[in-house]
């Protein structure tokens, strides 16, 4: 680490949060200029959407969703027509502040008149996104899907996927929302960093069990239960690609003007953290994207009140160490001169 900057150019530039970290001239960064904005959750939602607007049909695994506050009228008047023309429809509805990361934030609602969201859209940009009611149920829970994706070259555009992800748990047996549930954040949402406060959070030594599991763990029980994982996975590498053609347009601009062409420069790689939902039928939705997936191996682990230690995670190492040696040998600039 060079807390203080290095004078000598280096090959592989790492940094912790965006692309702006340093004045770079040369080398790989493993950021893109404009990356992190990008993802956050309004600019994502534009994206996907303007390409929904175009194909529909490519574009159907990501929620339906509206941007507030610009848009609150014509959710709520979308939302009436909807329901006057369907009366038996009961919809749920997500709200998901933009800037918001780790659960923070995030609340369920069933109708647009909810108080608590006319109060808060006004202060706080916000997408609220219709709720998937019926999810994929491992052991009676809920949980979503963390694939990390490497971004390796807008220009000719190269994407690959890791082939291991995690799957991050719920800690309360699922129900359908209901007025009386909407609150309860260990059942509906999948966030880590809120159900490891749960009391049912399950710190498990076996990639198989507990609340962090490898995705190849669920892949093993879909498959064994006869579902068909060949085209689980060739819908998943679709939503992925899909998703990064939305946002390479207005990634292009952010590279362009950061790293004019010709002009020498560094080029950039990104490691992406991209959370699916698997439905009950299999099919995956998005939920989000996010530019700075947390790469931490360990968990802190409460020895006696206000007294923390970090604890190895089996699930995390296996999938993260792998992830990062494989980026490294992908983008390895020696290759070239072997």
């Amino acid at each position: 680490q060079f807390p203080f900057g290095r004078r000598l150019p280096c090959d592989i530039y790492w940094h912790g949060v965006s692309f702006h970290d340093n004045d770079i001239f040369s080398g790989q960064v493993n950021k893109f200029p404009g990356m992190t904005e990008m993802v956050r959750k309004i600019p994502l939602s534009r994206a996907v959407r303007t390409m929904q607007d175009l194909f529909p049909l490519e574009y159907n695994f990501y929620p339906r969703s509206w941007i507030l506050p610009e848009e609150f009228p014509l959710f709520v008047a979308e939302v009436r027509m909807m329901k006057d023309s369907d009366p038996s429809w009961k919809p749920t509805f997500i709200v998901k502040p933009d800037g918001g990361c780790q659960g923070d934030g995030i609340y369920l609602i069933k109708d647009p008149s909810d108080i608590r969201l006319t109060g808060s859209i006004q202060s706080r940009p916000a997408v609220v996104q219709e709720y998937i009611c019926k999810p994929l149920l491992v052991d009676k829970l809920k949980f979503d899907i963390r694939l990390y994706v490497l971004l390796k070259s807008l220009e000719p555009l190269e994407i690959y996927i890791a082939k291991d992800g995690l799957s991050r748990f719920c800690t309360e047996p699922y129900q359908e929302p209901t007025l009386k549930n909407l609150h309860q954040v260990f059942m509906h949402l999948t966030n880590y960093s809120l159900n490891i406060h749960s009391g049912n959070f399950i710190h498990s030594d076996s990639v198989n069990t507990g609340s962090k599991r490898t995705f190849s763990s669920i892949l093993c029980r879909l498959s064994s239960r006869g579902a068909d994982i060949k085209k689980l996975w060739s819908d998943i590498i679709s939503l992925v690609i899909k998703t990064i053609i939305a946002l390479t347009p207005e990634l292009k601009v952010y590279y362009q003007s950061d790293i004019p062409a010709g002009k020498p420069g560094p080029t950039c790689f990104q490691i992406l953290g991209f959370d699916i939902l698997l439905m009950k039928n299999l099919k995956p939705m998005l939920l989000e994207v996010n530019a700075n997936p947390s790469m931490r191996i360990e968990h802190e682990q409460e020895l006696s009140p206000g007294v923390f230690e970090n604890v190895p995670s089996p699930v995390d190492e296996e999938v993260k160490v792998a992830v990062i040696r494989d980026t490294l040998r992908l983008v390895d600039p020696q290759k070239k001169k072997r």
